[in-house]
């Protein structure tokens, strides 16, 4: 998208600077890029805690029943080939 703004020449050389840009266009797009990625993590952040998460314990009780159906189920179906 095409827009026009003025950007103090300081702000623009220092972010410039900071991402290494070689033009203002993709200094501007890698500093918003910074920003929409810092404010993504802000809220992944402050929703730590408010999931319902399994326990390490509970994790592990599901893979050993998983475990125990697999080979049953691959059994199963080598029986049901013949």
């Amino acid at each position: 998208m095409k827009t026009t703004i003025d950007i103090p020449e300081k702000v623009l050389a220092d972010a410039m600077r900071f991402t290494g840009a070689k033009t203002k266009r993709e200094a501007v797009v890698k500093a918003l890029e910074e920003y929409n990625r810092q404010q993504l993590v802000k809220d992944l952040i402050a929703s730590f805690g408010t999931w319902d998460m399994a326990s390490n314990d509970e994790i592990e009780a599901g893979d050993m029943a998983g475990i125990a159906v697999k080979p049953a189920k691959a059994k199963k179906r080598r029986l049901a080939k013949r």
